[in-house]
Parts: C-alpha cells; structure tokens; sequence
C-alpha cells in the first residue's frame, strides 16, 4: 500500500491548542464500522454504549516531566526531551538518551546550565538525533524534574519558550488513571475520562481493566517510507497482569481505550483472542489487512494524517469509513490530535 493513500487535509485552526474546560465536554463521533454510520455526541454520553459483559482496558502509563529548558554556556536556549533512562553507562549521576533542539552546533563536552547548581554535559552523539547526556543536580533527580521539567507536549502543540510552564498542562497531559510512571508522551484516548465517567460505567456493571505501554518519542514520528509495509515501529515496553488477563479472557466485548492499550492486547492474544500475563516489548504495527484478535472496540482521537495511528484507526473500522468520519469530523469542526475530540467505533 501507498503511503500515500492515507492522506487527508485539516485546516490548521482545528488542532486543539488546548485541553477543553473539562475533560467529559470533549465531543465524541460514534462510528458503526459495520454500516460506516456516524453519531455525534459528547464523551458524557460514552457510558450508554456500554453493559454488564463489556470490559474497557485503559492504558495506565504515567506521563512525566520529561521537556526541559536549559541555557547553554554560550547563552542560548536549549530543549530536551528525555526519551530513556541510561543506567548501564557507568556514569556518575543520571544519563539519559535525549533529542536536543536546536541541535546544530552542538557540541559534546558542552555544558547546559539550569539553576540551583544543576547542569548536563553532552556526552556523545548516539544518532542524528540521539543525543547521551549526563545530568548532575543538587536534588533528587525526579526532584530536579518536578521542578524544572514540563509536560513533553507534541510538536504541534505550540508553546513559548520562555513561558513559564503551564501547571494546567501537567495535570491535563495526564490521565486521571495514570499510575506508572514511564511515557514521555500521554495516551490521548484517555484523556477524556472523569471519575465520574468510571463511576457511571460501574454503575452500568462495566468492568475496566489497565495494562501498561510506556509511549515513546516513535508516537510522533512520521512514516518515512513510501510503502505503508516497509516501516518499521520503535520498540514500546509494556506489562499486562493477572488480574487484567482474566478479565479479558472473562469479557464478552472488550473496547480499548486508544491504540497503545490495542497494540498491547494484539501483541498478547493467541489466535483464540486469548491473552496470559506477560511483561515485554513490542514492536507491532498494525494497518490495514490486519485481523484483529481481541479488540472488539476502539476508543481513538482524531490522528494526524499518515501516522501510523491513523493506519491502526484504519485497519479498525476501514479506511472508507475512516476517510467519511474524517470528513464528518472537519465540517462539524471537531478539534484534532492530542487535546482534541474523539471517536468510539463500535
């Protein structure tokens, strides 16, 4: 398949810049892949699609701090994003695998300054990218980044620089599941669920179930290859327990709350939909042509064009029915990507 083919035009203004005033207000378009049907509500009214049998696995990963602003020796502004822990170098303090912007004329040995006696040195290059930095802070390093880090937001949320960070990002680029601590990137599906939304679907006798995926910096990079079949996903760690295994072998529908908790329970599942505990890797990318072993439903925001989110999204509901949702969700000015709307497909 071409690359090429999942392709769509979204006018600029509808990229949600920020969070809507509260979580539920978000808009939901409800897709019935079998008729390619489009209902449009709100994500108060996701409760209503569900009963005793269902179970929704959410994606429990904690998003952390992981953007920082540091200054160089030579006084210019510089960013980091953390992207992985680097405990096997030896190295005294943290090292960490960051991406650096601006990356040019960067130098290794070079100094990035931040206050209160904390500083990294620039190891080395570990890619065109890839950067290995060591940090030395006179706190606690998750100290040091409650402190100075900021909510990794992706690109095409826009952010000054030199603007203090946003507190409203931090606590809104989280789930309100959130619980280990890992992603450098929010699974976004999720963040449109209150307590009052899982209040209501337990009252519905709707069992929720979470599984871990810690999202990585792949999530925001694009395909670069022009056949869909030659790319190739970075590597995604993730955990599924005992408890959450049961549940969904006991399941009669399972929905799952964004592509990181399906590429999760499509990594696990036998050809029988099965799943056991396990703790892992995965490198799985799914497009069209895909069979899907256990995920009955998908619950997804509105992705950007030719992502390999979008491919998933894709191979769910068909990319027919995708295109027309699509469509539906620009004219009815719906908000896209991170902090944007949703979708149920059913």
């Amino acid at each position: 398949m071409r690359l090429e083919e999942f392709d769509y035009r979204l006018p600029g203004e509808l990229i949600a810049q920020e969070p809507t005033l509260v979580r539920d207000r978000s808009r939901m378009m409800v897709v019935h892949r079998t008729t390619g049907e489009c209902d449009i509500r709100t994500f108060r009214d996701l409760p209503e699609y569900f009963g005793p049998g269902d179970l929704i696995v959410v994606n429990d990963s904690r998003v952390f701090p992981a953007r920082l602003i540091g200054r160089k020796e030579t006084g210019g502004l510089i960013e980091i994003l953390l992207l992985a822990n680097r405990r096997d170098e030896g190295i005294t303090g943290a090292a960490w695998e960051v991406l650096l912007r601006p990356a040019k004329r960067v130098e290794v040995g070079a100094t990035i300054l931040f206050g209160s006696g904390c500083l990294a040195t620039i190891l080395r290059r570990l890619s065109e990218k890839r950067w290995l930095l060591n940090f030395q802070t006179s706190m606690p390093f998750d100290d040091f980044l409650m402190h100075y880090g900021r909510a990794p937001l992706p690109p095409y949320i826009k952010r000054r620089k030199d603007r203090s960070r946003l507190e409203q990002d931090l606590e809104r680029y989280q789930t309100v599941y959130a619980r280990v601590k890992g992603s450098v990137a929010a699974p976004t599906a999720g963040l449109h669920f209150t307590r009052e939304v899982l209040d209501r679907l337990e009252d519905r006798l709707v069992a929720v179930a979470p599984v871990t995926l810690h999202v990585g910096y792949g999530t925001f990079l694009p395909i670069a290859t022009e056949r869909v079949e030659d790319h190739l996903m970075e590597e995604e760690h993730f955990s599924l327990d005992g408890e959450t295994a049961r549940k969904i072998n006991e399941a009669e529908r399972v929905t799952a709350v964004g592509t990181t908790a399906t590429r999760v329970l499509e990594s696990v599942a036998d050809e029988q939909g099965k799943v056991r505990p396990v703790s892992g890797s995965t490198r799985l990318f799914i497009y069209p042509g895909y069979r899907f072993r256990r995920v009955d439903a998908l619950l997804t925001n509105f992705h950007l064009p030719k992502s390999s989110l979008f491919l998933l999204a894709c191979a769910f509901a068909g990319r027919e029915v995708m295109q027309k949702a699509y469509r539906l969700a620009i004219e009815n000015r719906f908000r896209f990507y991170s902090y944007g709307d949703c979708m149920l497909i059913i």
